[in-house]
């Protein structure tokens, strides 16, 4: 009986055995048989690991040694001893050159870097000398403005010359104070002007102006459309530092109507991520520079290459005072670029966020036929453009209790 047993036992051991020689032997004939296949499928057809290359664009090669400067592992990686340095020519030199001069002072290096400089149009040199220089003295400041945190806080873009567009908006859309149980704050952003300008001399009436309202900020450098995109990061300094209690904040122009009370409920609908990630605005999409010399927004090809991020018109735009702070901290990893909005738009990407079109947001006007009927702007948030008497027309029309649409 054992004997049996044993006998039973050694033949499913050999049955066994027979299995898996004739598996592996079949396995490895259809391995030799779709080799190739197998070899074709699986293994990539392009290196992972892309070769370094600087951008021709002087731009690009900005970020790209923000990029690496703020990135630790690449730090970490490209230290002088490591071996990587002598991989990528000439990546030492470049790591270190932006460097070699005072950021704040005319940077004559500048006319090195981009090989048509001498061509560009003077707007675009007076920006390129001066790009790297972040930090400008205070002429007026409002230390007093953000005591009670707001709920709105209301950052306009204006310029020394424009008192009646500044005096229209405190009086109509931008009044500081109560509005429908929610506190409101009004900050007006202005840079220098003098006589290179054509202006007069307006120092002193902006300083009364400053002293009288408290709600003025201004920086010493010169107040120019391409460095509106300093205006932008200097604002986020400041409020960082002075206002970083506002829930929201609207920033936009000294030319614009803006429905607050059409905001401020819309706000208060919001809660969530809905409301810390909000940025809301008239959102632009597949855009790119302008080539046209002729044009405002041009931008040469030795300077930035590449499409724009969506990003949000200028004109105004509305987002959660924690973006504002997101906002304050990435802007100080990307370069300055001379058009504000699109700045702001490549922040926002640099976050991983994306600008929320709103049809509310009206920066190209509305119909002509529409635009002296009240009921055209109670659900609108942002009309562009206006005068200061229109502000104080149209603020009156959608205050009327008795307004019926």
């Amino acid at each position: 009986m054992q004997a049996s047993r044993k006998k039973t036992k050694v033949l499913g051991l050999m049955m066994m055995i027979n299995f898996l020689i004739y598996i592996l032997v079949e396995v490895t004939r259809s391995y030799g048989q779709g080799k190739s296949n197998i070899i074709e499928r699986h293994l990539p057809t392009n290196n992972f690991w892309k070769k370094f290359q600087l951008s021709e664009a002087f731009w690009n090669r900005e970020q790209q040694h923000l990029d690496h400067v703020h990135n630790p592992l690449i730090v970490s990686a490209l230290t002088p001893t490591n071996s990587t340095l002598q991989e990528v020519p000439q990546l030492s030199d470049w790591l270190n050159y932006t460097s070699r001069t005072d950021p704040c002072k005319a940077d004559i290096g500048m006319t090195l870097q981009i090989k048509d400089y001498n061509s560009l149009p003077q707007r675009f040199k007076d920006f390129l000398l001066y790009m790297r220089c972040r930090s400008y003295r205070m002429l007026a400041d409002a230390p007093a403005a953000c005591s009670e945190p707001p709920f709105l806080l209301l950052a306009i873009k204006s310029m020394a010359p424009h008192f009646d567009r500044r005096q229209a908006i405190r009086q109509s859309w931008g009044r500081t104070g109560i509005l429908d149980n929610r506190r409101v704050v009004t900050i007006f952003l202005l840079g220098n002007t003098d006589a290179s300008d054509h202006f007069p001399d307006l120092s002193a009436m902006v300083k009364h102006e400053a002293q009288l309202h408290g709600d003025i900020l201004q920086w010493d450098y010169r107040d120019t459309f391409f460095n509106l995109t300093l205006k932008e990061v200097l604002f986020l300094e400041w409020m960082g530092k002075h206002c970083s209690s506002a829930q929201y904040i609207f920033k936009g122009d000294d030319d614009v109507f803006v429905n607050t009370r059409h905001i401020l409920k819309y706000l208060d609908k919001l809660s969530g991520t809905a409301a810390r990630d909000l940025f809301i605005g008239d959102v632009i999409t597949n855009a790119g520079p302008h080539r046209d010399k002729k044009l405002k927004y041009y931008i040469p090809e030795s300077v930035f290459t590449g499409p724009y991020p969506p990003y949000a018109g200028g004109g105004g735009y509305l987002y959660s005072g924690n973006v504002g702070l997101r906002l304050r901290n990435v802007s100080r990893h990307i370069s300055l670029y001379p058009i504000d909005d699109v700045y702001t738009g490549m922040c926002l990407k640099k976050l991983g966020l994306v600008p929320e079109k709103h049809k509310g947001f009206r920066t190209f006007n509305i119909e002509e036929k529409y635009r002296d009927s009240a009921c055209a702007y109670q659900s609108l948030m942002l009309v562009h453009p206006r005068s200061p008497q229109e502000m104080i027309q149209i603020w009156e029309w959608i205050s009327n209790p008795g307004l019926n649409c």
